[in-house]
């Protein structure tokens, strides 16, 4: 299906461009959302006439998003989740949560369509990812997702943490010490019985 686009979308085109894109793409994203209207001659014509006021729109949009630029890199985006012993996490971190986090620590409303992530983020770690805020402007936030509050100062600070195996083997050693311990506490009162 043939459209005029009606504001500037990203890997589609700018304000005015005709392009073809699929028919439920179309039907059920850029003609709801007033994104595009179909390409016919009376569209056209009335595209022309509504040009400068919808350049002027895309441009008004555009300094809004400018504006909240600094917020967004200062927002500090820490989540908090469980994780197992190796640091994989029960569940994930979804653009939603991210776009939820940042409503609530720096006060911008963002969708989770603007919120680049790719895919879920199902570790605990320090995370790269974008928000666009508008097709013309996107900004790099870092997201750091641990257990604690402790662990994330310790990512913040750029430390590395420590799953699994070492973990696992402290533990181990620990458990066998103990062990170790009772054996000898079981034993002493046998040599004490024999020298009876």
């Amino acid at each position: 299906m043939k459209v005029i686009l009606t504001e500037k979308i990203t890997k589609l085109g700018n304000i005015g461009d005709a392009v073809e894109v699929k028919t439920g793409y179309a039907r059920n994203y850029l003609l709801p959302n007033n994104k595009a209207m179909r390409y016919t001659k009376e569209n056209v014509a009335l595209f022309e006439a509504k040009k400068a006021e919808l350049v002027a729109r895309h441009e008004n949009a555009k300094k809004a998003a400018e504006s909240k630029v600094d917020a967004v890199k200062k927002a500090k985006l820490h989540m908090i989740r469980q994780a197992g012993d190796t640091g994989q996490l029960y569940g994930s971190v979804s653009s939603r949560d991210i776009a939820r986090e940042l409503k609530e620590v720096a006060g911008v409303s963002v969708e989770s369509s603007q919120v680049l992530l790719g895919a879920p983020i199902k570790s605990v770690g320090a995370f790269d990812t974008k928000i666009a805020l508008h097709p013309d402007v996107v900004v790099d936030v870092k997201i750091y997702v641990a257990q604690s509050q402790d662990e994330i100062d310790a990512l913040v600070a750029g430390k590395k943490l420590v799953f699994g195996t070492k973990k696992v083997e402290e533990e181990a050693t620990e458990d066998k010490a103990e062990e170790i311990k009772e054996e000898k506490a079981e034993e002493k009162p046998a040599e004490e019985a024999k020298a009876e």
